[in-house]
């Protein structure tokens, strides 16, 4: 099912930027494209992307790394998610927010808007699962996540 300039809802639900902790599991891969012109895959959690509407997300990534320099470049990215039984790719268009001056965990901070979504099932298999993740000090991590999500809302 393709959906023009909105995710699903239920990627809508994962990344509101709420109940980090129960989400903590979930990760996700944004795709972009390097200089010389070969796809280029990052992983990224629920503390690293908020959906501030179907339409609209932020995302706040380490500065400095191939996928920030990649979407910079271009201002766009592909995000992939596997999440409730469905594969959801979603095209995004970004631009670079300002830095936050009291960012506990400063980042590279972008507005993406949701050009389209492809939600994707088939009806001889069932999805399990996608990208999960096992947290070493999910307490840290979470806490660090949480600041994060709200400098996203800024």
């Amino acid at each position: 099912m393709n959906i023009k300039n909105r995710i699903p809802p239920q990627l809508y639900e994962l990344l509101d930027g709420s109940n980090l902790a129960a989400k903590q599991q979930e990760a996700m891969m944004l795709l972009t494209v390097t200089e010389d012109g070969w796809p280029h895959v990052a992983m990224i959690s629920v503390g690293e992307i908020v959906a501030l509407s179907p339409d609209t997300l932020r995302l706040g990534l380490w500065s400095g790394t191939v996928t920030t320099g990649n979407i910079l470049r271009s201002g766009k990215a592909t995000l992939c998610v596997f999440y409730a039984g469905t594969a959801m790719y979603s095209r995004l268009a970004l631009s670079p927010l300002e830095a936050l001056a009291d960012a506990k965990h400063p980042r590279q901070r972008f507005e993406a808007r949701v050009v389209s979504s492809r939600a994707d099932t088939a009806q001889y298999a069932d999805i399990l699962g996608g990208v999960q993740i096992a947290l070493h000090d999910p307490a840290a991590v979470i806490a660090r996540w949480q600041e994060t999500v709200a400098d996203l809302h800024k």
